[in-house]
């Protein structure tokens, strides 16, 4: 008898506590109905008043509640504010209730945004709280707008960033000073344990203060953290210095920042110690800090423009040209511009010049000889020049600053900054940097830019996953890349997506190259797409399987066809040897690959000798391939069933299949495939009629076959109730997902084929899709045959428009 006692203590108990309340918000509630002029509104239920009362209390009340019974608690918890709703929670799940209707309800009314179709929300709470702690740190939401998210007792984002999982910091970096502030100190150590995902979108110009916040917090979270994925999306033109700080925090490389805070986790020196020469010798602007590693970067790969860009500075630049002495004098003097005057490659030298000792040292005797001419001109077989050398003015040398020539260039502020040079010594040291750096461009190994800023920082944790995503990567930044790349060793999955690598895609394969020869590699998936690529798409791939042998996954996608005569770098003819050899591909590890074609009919022995290679291959999709003939195709099948007996998922879309029925009969007469995909490739344009009862017949027969998808291949009635046939009583088919949409099937062809699964009773075979169909024709009847076809299998459909297929309609009449 004790828990019933115990039930009723508690059950009067709240009554009491609710009767001590209810007289004030009557009392407050009354008030206004007796003004109003349409009379008094009703009144609200007891019990919800006193559940009304009991919220507003819990900071009083908070332990007695957690103590009450499970239907009483159930009422009272879509009263409670957000704060105490996660607090509670733990104690409602332990009396059986759940709060994820509360939660979803909230989300309704509060973010006033559907999820996306395509995403599984499993946890209302933490999505919930997770959206609130951004909207709450970039200032988009008025806490004290509503009462459920208002609690002096409560800060908004120290009580939500334990659920935050991912976070994204967009256009100026909002919310990066904030969350570094001293008063959300414990907001980022919870954020620092909590966090796996860091997101950049819309990223614009920053100031330094932003930036020197942003190094802050993501030495917090990457190298005292849990951080261990950092993505950017969608950056037009990205800031070279804040890009490339990204990429060196994210890398593990660290320096604290100038002026700022010793951290507290790695025992920095005291604040103010004097910066050591490698710190960085340039200042950003007047009276701006020392910059650090990653801007130090910044600075020496800066030094090499574009060479559209040295191009019209070429046409503007004066007759004359000066030695570094002479170009450090007229800094000194502060009378000369040294942005005008540069070092000019050979291959556009002006008449009646010479070159500065320095490129004299490094060209061979005949263009030495040819530099004291004022008419000839270096071969084309002549060592390559390092390209030309941008220097750095005074800030207060501003009487000779350079205007952009040509009505195409676009502004300065987007790409240049202005630096300060500290001392003679120092601006020396940073043109020997930017001699090392031009020496790169010209081809040679990333690895060996020299770059000493980055090699006497820190080296902390680092993050597995980097994904960047439409983000043009100019010279500087893929140089950087590249760098980093070639020892780390942590990276477990690379995307580069739409980047306009160009030419720079070699730098990368080499990198890729010396990172896969470093002791403890992970880098086990590589995700690249680009418009364009001076590889074709099948030698671009065999150059990454030979530099990554321990590669798991390859994704890569080209849109548009490489064009090998018009090279993206001047006076490259082509691609190095080492990575278009053609000598045999060695075994992999590829156990997934996926590639995108662009138009033009693809060499099929190339993509056999990638195949024949992969043995451990378990999943093949080929999207807009073309072959040159039915012939070719067939040889890629037999390849796959002589060398990949470890296939298991096959997948071709938009491909014209129309002429190859016999390739594809062979494809599903295969015993080892368990899932096909046939996705918008015109199976069934030509000879349906004899083709489809060899297709069921082959299906029939196979056992081993799981899934088959045929979204796109306008199936239609007749072909729907041929298909049936597949799980008719005399078939051994095991088939279990089928994949129909896009077919144009009319309600009356699937009401049919429901009929027959119905009479064969092979019970229920798994998943059936049934997007995009011309179900809308008949609703009844297509509810009817969905309704009889879920007695079977999952059927997931849509109302689709099919008004929208018309053309696809008059083609199949």
């Amino acid at each position: 008898m004790a828990a019933p006692e115990a039930w009723r203590a508690r059950s009067c108990w709240f009554c009491e506590v609710a009767a001590a309340t209810t007289m004030e918000a009557t009392s407050r509630e009354a008030a206004p109905a007796k003004s109003s002029a349409s009379g008094p509104s009703a009144p609200p239920a007891l019990f919800e008043l006193c559940g009304r009362a009991v919220s507003a209390h819990m900071g009083v009340l908070e332990s007695g509640v957690w103590a009450l019974p499970g239907p009483i608690l159930q009422s009272i918890l879509p009263l409670l504010n957000i704060y105490y709703l996660e607090r509670i929670e733990e104690t409602a799940l332990k009396k059986g209730l759940s709060t994820q209707a509360i939660w979803r309800r909230l989300w309704d009314e509060l973010m006033k945004t559907r999820p996306s179709s395509l995403e599984s929300v499993t946890c209302w709470r933490a999505k919930f709280m997770e959206a609130f702690f951004s909207h709450v740190l970039r200032g988009t939401i008025d806490v004290s707008s509503d009462r459920r998210l208002c609690d002096q007792r409560f800060s908004p984002l120290l009580h939500s960033s334990r659920h935050v999982r991912q976070l994204t910091i967009c256009n100026m970096l909002q919310g990066a000073t904030e969350l570094v502030a001293e008063p959300n100190r414990r907001v980022l150590e919870t954020l620092a344990s909590s966090l796996h995902t860091l997101k950049f979108r819309h990223l614009l110009f920053s100031d330094v203060a932003a930036q020197q916040s942003l190094r802050q917090l993501l030495h917090q979270l990457i190298h005292h953290g849990a951080v261990s994925q950092v993505s950017l999306y969608s950056w037009p033109v990205p800031e070279s210095a804040l890009f490339i700080l990204i990429l060196t925090m994210s890398a593990g490389f660290w320096q604290p920042g100038p002026g700022g805070l010793p951290c507290r986790l790695c025992g920095e020196a005291a604040r103010g110690r004097a910066p050591s020469r490698e710190e960085g010798s340039l200042l950003l602007g007047s009276r701006r800090p020392r910059r650090d590693a990653a801007e130090r970067c910044a600075a020496a790969l800066m030094a090499t423009r574009r060479k559209s860009e040295a191009k019209q500075m070429l046409r503007a630049a004066p007759a004359t040209r000066v030695t570094r002495r002479s170009a450090q004098e007229s800094l000194t003097a502060g009378g000369t511009d040294p942005k005008r005057e540069l070092h000019l490659p050979a291959t556009s030298e002006a008449p009646g010049t010479k070159r500065p000792p320095t490129a004299l040292a490094a060209t061979s005797s005949a263009s030495a000889s040819s530099s004291t001419s004022s008419t000839k001109r270096a071969p084309a077989s002549s060592t390559p020049q390092p390209k030309p050398l941008k220097r750095f003015k005074r800030a207060a040398g501003k009487k000779g600053a350079r205007t952009r020539q040509g009505s195409g260039a676009e502004s300065e502020d987007l790409y240049d900054f202005v630096f300060i040079v500290a001392g003679e010594k120092e601006d020396g040291e940073e043109m020997e940097i930017g001699e090392v750096a031009c020496g790169a461009l010209d081809g040679s190994d990333p690895g060996c830019l020299g770059l000493p800023a980055l090699e006497t920082s820190q080296r902390f944790r680092s993050i597995s996953t980097l994904e960047l995503f439409t983000v043009p990567l100019s010279t500087e930044a893929a140089l950087t890349l590249c760098h980093l790349l070639s020892t780390w060793v942590s990276l477990e999955s690379l995307t580069l997506s739409y980047n306009g690598l160009g030419s720079n895609i070699f730098r990368l394969l080499d990198s890729l190259r010396a990172l896969s020869g470093q002791a403890g590699c992970r880098l086990r998936a590589l995700h690249l797409s680009d418009l364009f690529s001076p590889l074709p798409i099948l030698e671009l791939t065999r150059a990454i399987v030979r530099a990554l042998p321990l590669l798991r996954v390859l994704s890569i996608r080209v849109d548009h066809p490489s064009q090998r005569e018009n090279p993206a770098v001047p006076g490259n003819a082509g691609p190095p040897c080492h990575i278009i050899g053609d000598e045999e591909i060695p075994e992999n590890c590829l156990e997934q690959l996926e590639m995108g074609f662009p138009r033009g009919a693809q060499p099929a022995p190339l993509l056999c000798s990638v195949l024949k290679a992969s043995g451990s291959l378990q999943q093949l999709s080929l999207d807009s391939a073309t072959f040159a003939s039915p012939q070719d195709f067939g040889l890629v099948l037999q390849t796959l069933k002589e060398y990949n007996s470890a296939l298991k998922r096959l997948s071709f879309h938009d491909m014209n299949l129309a002429d190859c029925q016999g390739e594809v009969l062979f494809l599903l007469q295969n015993l080892t495939l368990q899932e096909i995909t046939f996705s918008f490739c015109r199976l069934f344009e030509k000879r349906p009629a004899q083709f489809l009862p060899e297709m069921v017949a082959a299906m029939k027969g196979n056992s081993t076959l799981k899934g088959l998808r045929l979204p796109g291949n306008r199936l239609g009635n007749a072909g729907l109730l041929a298909l049936a046939d597949v799980f008719s009583e005399d078939s051994s088919s095991s088939l279990c997902q089928l994949d129909i949409s896009s077919n144009c099937i009319k309600p009356d062809g699937l009401l049919e084929f429901a009929k027959r699964l119905e009479r064969w009773g092979r019970g229920a075979f798994g998943h059936l899709r049934l997007f995009q169909n011309w179900l809308d024709q008949d609703a009844v009847t297509a509810r009817e045959a969905i309704r009889r076809l879920r007695a079977t299998c999952h059927v997931v459909s849509d109302s689709w428009d099919s008004s929208q297929a018309f053309a696809d309609y008059v083609s199949t009449m």
